[in-house]
Parts: C-alpha cells; structure tokens; sequence
C-alpha cells in the first residue's frame, strides 16, 4: 500500500486546526478554520475526491481521528461522506480504548507500535493508505522514510506558528514535483514524491 500524505498547509508551513475555530488550541492557537476562506470545490475539494477514490484505508493520529469521528458519521447522504463512512480506518493512539472506537470500520493501532505496524501495512498490496492531518504521526513517517506521496494545498496564509509535519531532525529529505494545480482562491495542490538518494547522486555533475 503506498503511504500518501494530504494536508492543507499555510505557506509558512503550518498545518494545525485548519477546519474550525476550536479544532485544536495547544499553544494558543488562535486562527482555527484557516482553510474555509480557500477552498474551492473544483481544484480543492477534487484533491481529496481523487485521494479518497484511490484509498484502501484511512490513518489517523488520535487527535484527527477523535475530530473527523464526531463530524462525518452525521453527514451521511453524499458520497465523499458514506465513503469517508464506509472505507476501513486505523488510528493510532496509546490512549483510546477499543470501546471508544465509535466511528465505524475503525482499528486501533498502538501507539508503542504504530512504526512496526504501519510498516507492515505498508508492504502489503492493496490501494493507498491515505493520510489526512495527523501532524505528529506524519512527522514520524516522513522521519522513517514511509511516506510514498505527499499532497500538499498551499494556501495563501502565513499563520505565525502552530503545528506543522515536517521533521525537525535534521536529515535531508528529496523530493520531486510530479503534479501542481491551482484554483480561482490562490490555492496550490502540489503532489509531491520522494526521489532515492541514487537517483539524486546520478543527477548531481
């Protein structure tokens, strides 16, 4: 299954409570529901259309997970949401309990073994296991090289700070720009994907 990555980001780089205004406050975070002002149903909206028909699974981090369980369950009627609905999901959490598991076709996956498992999913075949939100779980995939496609909606923000999912490792991480978009709301859809050191060292005269 490839791993592919899609969030809405501010071009300084900050991906934290872009949906509404008390989604996430850690630090103070004031600017919640940043996105709505940029989206767009064509370009935007048929970004996560495309990465959510080519889905096998969903993976979440706890906190995006606990936030999209108790907003798509009720919007039931339209197809993204009975997909989003239907599409089998895992969470990765050291603290939820299997009863907590509200939102259908959810698995828990350990927090202590989230890499060793995530891992496993994703040398088996299937369709793609996709990605949304989830800073700190996104910052260790791309920090263990388990990321296939990064899809990234630019928005035209800058935000002062907040959450992002970059690591902070320091490593160098290379990517190649295979596809970019842009809407009427000054929005750029950028599917990114990782380039192997090889490929890198032949480029370099």
């Amino acid at each position: 299954m490839r791993i592919v990555i899609t969030e809405f980001i501010s071009l300084d780089g900050v991906v934290q409570a872009p949906g509404g205004r008390d989604e996430d406050l850690d630090g103070g975070f004031a600017h919640g529901g940043w996105s709505h002002p940029f989206f767009d149903p064509d370009v935007v909206g048929g970004a996560f259309d495309d990465a959510l028909s080519k889905a096998e699974a969903l993976l979440f981090g706890r906190r995006t997970w606990q936030t999209m369980a108790a907003a798509w369950p009720d919007r039931a009627g339209d197809p993204f949401a009975d997909r989003m609905n239907a599409i089998p999901k895992y969470v990765v959490s050291a603290t939820l309990r299997d009863d907590q598991l509200t939102w259908g076709n959810t698995t828990r996956i350990p927090g202590d073994q989230a890499v060793a498992r995530i891992r496993e999913l994703h040398e088996t075949g299937g369709g793609d296991l996709v990605v949304m939100g989830s800073p700190t779980l996104v910052r260790t995939l791309l920090r263990e090289s388990l990321v296939d496609e990064l899809r990234l909606m630019i928005m035209p923000v800058l935000l002062g700070g907040g959450k992002t999912i970059f690591p902070g490792d320091g490593a160098l991480h290379t990517l190649e720009l295979v596809s970019t978009a842009s809407s009427g709301t000054g929005v750029h859809v950028c599917t990114y994907r990782p380039v192997a050191e090889e490929e890198v060292g032949s480029a370099v005269p």
